[in-house]
């Protein structure tokens, strides 16, 4: 399996973990002193807190949504040991569409290749919008 290939792997990972609501699982993807930027800037560091926020999230609002995956990813390696991701991304509430409830972001990851594998260092949630629909 080439790098690129193992690190879109973790972000499949991802996904089943979201999709199925195992916060353990979604945080176990994550180095312990990740940042997790949401999509409204709030910074969720290390994998502690982002375990304990997916878990509410999974088990409350989000429950039973599913991340629609991340399209055309461009991975790039800085490092051999470093991988910077930018991909599209979205959840989707009650088996809708995540286009048209307005979930549609753009996610940049930041892996790192620790002993064990792949992991993610950091994450940034931007929320896809038109600032033209704001004027």
């Amino acid at each position: 399996m080439t790098r690129q290939q193992e690190v879109l792997a973790v972000l499949g990972r991802l996904a089943d973990a979201w999709n199925s609501g195992d916060a353990t699982a979604y945080a176990e993807l994550f180095t312990e002193d990740a940042d997790y930027v949401t999509f409204f800037g709030l910074n969720l560091p290390g994998r502690e807190q982002i375990e304990s926020s997916h878990r509410a999230l999974f088990e409350g609002p989000l429950r039973g949504s599913k991340l629609g995956g991340f399209g055309e990813a461009s991975v790039r390696f800085p490092r051999e040991d470093v991988a910077i991701v930018v991909s599209g991304g979205g959840s989707a509430l009650d088996g809708g569409d995540a286009a048209a409830q307005g979930r549609v972001s753009t996610v940049t990851f930041v892996l790192v290749r620790e002993t064990a594998g792949w992991l993610v260092t950091s994450f940034q949630n931007t929320r896809v919008s038109d600032p033209r629909a704001a004027a």
